[in-house]
């Protein structure tokens, strides 16, 4: 929960209202599948609220504070960056292992020969499909 918080910190105050806005005509339309039955769950949802209220507190705290706003969101930009070079470098470490793994775990396999042509005695399906018997309306019957 906290890195969400300082990914919002990270942002500036148009880019958080433009995500309010957004979030805002989601919160509808799953309010509007909620109560017509479409949605099961209420997990997304409650995740959504979830992030709207940090964005508003997050909001509220630049108001309130103005000259130690600009201090924290600089932090807080900072902070995800070095997150984003860890990930990436975890990312780059573990990418030659699995190549390794996949390269010993399935050794290569011959490729498949081309196949044979169908002989004359299999029908295609396209005589087939031109051959049904087409129906003729019956006469009405007097009666």
């Amino acid at each position: 929960m906290k890195e969400n918080a300082e990914r919002a910190r990270a942002l500036d105050t148009a880019e958080i209202e433009r995500q309010l806005r957004e979030s805002s005509e989601q919160m509808f339309r799953l309010r509007f599948q909620l109560r017509m039955g479409q949605m099961e769950g209420l997990k997304k949802m409650r995740s959504l609220r979830k992030e709207r209220a940090r964005m508003l507190t997050v909001l509220r705290e630049r108001e309130l504070h103005p000259e130690s706003a600009a201090a924290e969101q600089r932090e807080a930009v900072e902070h995800v960056k070095a997150q984003k070079k860890s990930a990436k470098k975890a990312a780059a470490k573990k990418a030659p292992e699995k190549k390794e793994a996949a390269a010993e775990a399935k050794p290569k396999q011959p490729a498949k020969a081309p196949s044979a042509k169908k002989s004359a005695a299999q029908p295609s399906s396209k005589t087939t499909a031109a051959h049904k018997p087409v129906r003729t309306p019956r006469p009405a019957s007097k009666g």
